[in-house]
């Protein structure tokens, strides 16, 4: 709890009982978080001002601890009290801006050396607990300051489109050079055309018997196959998946080859 140690020397000579040192504790919690303290007492005093130090007269009953803060961007303004009953101490704090409500309960012998008060390094114990504790029951419940949220990752759109194959590259100005496509002999080309609607790169994995888009001698899907497809049903350059055999005049099957099921009649 690093930060405590000063806050606590300047606040020793008020510090008499255990929970004393716990709301210490607590208050230096809150400091890190990005809230500041304004005062103590349910309403504001004049000339106040926030502060990291705890207010005069914080100790002042030591049943029910009163404080009041403000985050560093005057977003939240929370209401603190610290009720003590037999043991343990109830802590119950509210925005007064949301009238959103936490509470804590926190047994004080379990962070807190009685023994020890005059010895910063022995009086407190379980810290990280303690740190927890605070960090769940009232700063997650009513929000951290604007300024201590967590910030988000960067945007998965941030990625360059050559390093997302499931995009579309973005369209390019008049007079740019586009940019440049992995080389088809690339291990990790393997694949790409197979993601590429134009047709334009090579390493797709889906087997193309008519090499489509690839100028050569032989079938033209796109001047139509005889029997099965019309002239200019397939764009010219576009790629072709054959739905049947290539060519004319190839034997059909022998109906003895696969006989219906359940068949036996050889003579069928």
């Amino acid at each position: 709890m690093a930060g405590l140690e000063p806050l606590y020397a300047w606040a020793r000579p008020a510090i008499s009982r255990p929970q004393d040192a716990l709301v210490c504790g607590i208050h230096w919690e809150l400091i890190r978080h990005g809230y500041r303290c304004l005062g103590a007492g349910d309403q504001p005093g004049p000339d106040e001002r926030k502060s990291e130090l705890l207010p005069a007269g914080w100790e002042a009953n030591k049943e029910v601890y009163t404080l009041r803060y403000k985050s560093t961007d005057d977003a939240r303004e929370l209401l603190l009290k610290a009720i003590m009953v037999e043991d343990s101490m109830i802590l119950n704090v509210m925005d007064r801006r949301s009238q959103r409500v936490a509470d804590v309960t926190l047994a004080v012998a379990d962070y807190i050396n009685p023994e020890h008060l005059d010895d910063f390094h022995k009086v407190y114990k379980n810290t990280e607990e303690l740190r927890t504790r605070i960090t769940s029951g009232i700063i997650a419940p009513l929000g951290p300051p604007a300024g201590r949220a967590r910030k988000e990752p960067e945007s998965k759109e941030d990625v360059h489109w050559d390093e997302n194959p499931l995009r579309l590259p973005p369209r390019q100005p008049m007079g740019t050079r586009a940019p440049s496509r992995p080389s088809p002999l690339s291990p990790f080309a393997v694949g790409g055309e197979d993601l590429d609607p134009f047709g334009g790169r090579s390493g797709g994995m889906i087997v193309d018997p008519l090499h489509s888009g690839i100028p050569q001698p032989g079938i033209d899907p796109s001047s139509g196959i005889p029997g099965r497809l019309p002239p200019g049903a397939v764009p010219p350059g576009a790629r072709f998946d054959p739905f049947g055999p290539l060519g004319v005049g190839r034997p059909g099957p022998d109906p003895d080859h696969l006989p219906p099921p359940g068949y036996d009649d050889m003579f069928m």
